[in-house]
């Protein structure tokens, strides 16, 4: 997969899903399954600092101007 700034945010919540998938499929190791818990502690910290920004310039399209 590409690095998470080069992602949309789409593909950032489609890589955590799967990630939480595979983290509640089971047959895991414990190494593993920490490994994955990180992984999607990173992927929504991304996702969410994503979703903030776009936000942030809806806001700014959608404000009035002065």
């Amino acid at each position: 997969m590409s690095e998470p700034e080069h992602r949309t945010f789409e593909e950032l919540v489609e890589e955590l899903e799967d990630t939480i998938a595979r983290m509640a499929g089971g047959n895991l190791g414990i190494e593993e399954v920490t490994d994955l818990y990180e992984r999607a502690g990173r992927l929504h910290a991304e996702a969410t600092e994503r979703l903030a920004a776009i936000s942030a310039r809806i806001d700014k399209l959608t404000s009035p101007t002065e």
